[in-house]
């Protein structure tokens, strides 16, 4: 009797140890990443973006036209805007990254152009607004809003630029229609 309550309290430990064993491996898997690789970005408003765009450009410098093209790259992680003015000789180039951070749930936009690193430097941060995104660079100089909303009656996309000027007060640094190729 003695050798059987053993048996028994034995294989009582060896299932409890199992069991303990099988829910430690559980609980010590991460959860899987909220950004990387396995995480593309899928966005609708986004992919309203994606193609190929003229767009018209109107600042206290006058009106510059340019074409856009927008292509998804890196794994889908980010929105490629390629700007190109129509000048001859070109005046302006710049290549827009835009993507997402699930982890801060914000948008990022890494914008180049010809003015170089120094101006590249700031990424611009966004947030949802209504049929579109707003990002905000903290510039060294000052912050500079870029909005951008899309109009479905048009298939258009706007975007609003706005910089905050040495008195403080918001001004416009130019607006730019983008019209679908």
């Amino acid at each position: 009797m003695a050798l059987k309550s053993a048996l028994v309290a034995i294989a009582g430990l060896v299932i409890m140890a199992s069991t303990s064993s099988a829910l430690s491996t559980t609980q010590s898997e991460p959860p899987p990443p909220l950004d990387g690789v396995a995480r593309p970005l899928r966005d609708s408003v986004l992919e309203q973006l994606a193609g190929t765009w003229s767009t018209t450009r109107k600042s206290s410098r006058g009106t510059t036209l340019s074409t856009v093209q927008a292509d998804w790259v890196l794994n889908h992680q980010f929105l490629r805007l390629h700007y190109t003015d129509t000048a001859t000789p070109s005046s302006y180039e710049a290549m827009v990254f835009i993507g997402y951070d699930n982890t801060s749930d914000r948008y990022v936009a890494h914008w180049i152009d010809v003015f170089g690193g120094r101006f590249s430097e700031t990424l611009g941060y966004g947030s949802r607004v209504p049929v579109g995104i707003r990002f905000v660079f903290e510039y060294p100089d000052g912050p500079f809003v870029n909005a951008f909303t899309f109009d479905r009656s048009k298939n258009e996309w706007l975007s609003q630029m706005r910089q905050r000027n040495a008195r403080g007060e918001w001004v416009s640094f130019a607006d730019e229609t983008f019209r679908r190729q």
